[in-house]
């Protein structure tokens, strides 16, 4: 797993890069989140959909309410980009509409997306 270190105005983030999934249960989350805090000296982070396991779009499993819930509990900000297009749940919908109306969590479509998005919370 690589972090880049992103400068956003009076904080930075990390795009992480990695060859394998980086969350897949609320366990990996959490050493997501300490590790970019250790290795990097932030708690917002940005990060490819693909790194994510399929179940954290699956509502029902619980697992994206669970880990967004300690990532704001602990301060931390998660940007997600990708196409999210394929998804046609209505509540997976929703969901992502409201967290995008926050300052916390996002799901955007690109990366650049997801830095601008990013810089805005932090500025």
């Amino acid at each position: 797993m690589i972090f880049e270190k992103v400068d956003c105005g009076k904080a930075s983030a990390v795009v992480v890069t990695s060859d394998t999934k980086v969350i897949t249960d609320v366990g990996s989350a959490l050493d997501l989140l300490m590790s970019a805090k250790f290795e990097a000296g932030t708690k917002n982070i940005i990060l490819d959909k693909t790194y994510i396991t399929e179940d954290f779009f699956v509502l029902s499993s619980g697992l994206a309410g669970e880990i967004l819930q300690k990532y704001v509990n602990y301060g931390g900000k998660l940007a997600i980009y990708g196409d999210f297009s394929r998804y046609t749940s209505k509540p997976l919908k929703d969901f992502i509409y409201e967290s995008n109306k926050g300052k916390d969590v996002f799901f955007v479509a690109t990366r650049d997306d997801a830095i601008g998005r990013m810089r805005a919370a932090l500025s």
